[in-house]
């Protein structure tokens, strides 16, 4: 594929936050920080955390009726659409996809991923996961002429 047609499948980017210092990418300790920070609130089965990106569980992406009454047309799908990522408790595997994926597809750091994200769900990547956006991050830093 071109990349022409790579840019074509690209969503317009939402979001353009502009920083004021350079970025430097967190530690696995602060990013543990961050993501024990927020308030504990109920974990629904499903929630939008991002326009037309649907973070949840196994049980609901079995729930067909809410599926269809949220407009979800493809699960763990790439294709245009509202998309639902599930894992068994949507928390830590499908939500380490939905980060990476607004780290590529949307320009996000990951700190800025994690904060976006968790203000609609509660999510707690493993250590492992947390590794591997870490990498993930520098990676695109480096790429991007973030630092």
């Amino acid at each position: 594929m071109d990349s022409l047609q790579k840019q074509d499948l690209r969503r317009p980017k939402i979001h353009g936050a502009v920083q004021a210092s350079p970025y430097q990418p967190p530690t696995l300790a602060s990013l543990q920080r961050l993501l024990w920070v927020r308030q504990a609130a109920t974990l629904n089965h499903i929630d939008e955390v991002w326009p037309s990106l649907f973070l949840g569980d196994a049980y609901a992406a079995r729930d067909k009726s809410k599926l269809i009454q949220l407009g979800i047309t493809h699960v763990v799908n790439a294709a245009a659409g509202r998309v639902l990522v599930h894992c068994a408790m949507g928390v830590s595997r499908s939500a380490t996809l939905v980060l990476a994926f607004l780290m590529i597809c949307e320009n996000m750091t990951l700190v800025e991923a994690i904060q976006t994200v968790q203000a609609h769900r509660n999510i707690c990547p493993n250590s492992g996961f947390l590794r591997q956006l870490q990498v993930l991050d520098n990676r695109l830093g480096r790429e991007t002429g973030r630092f």
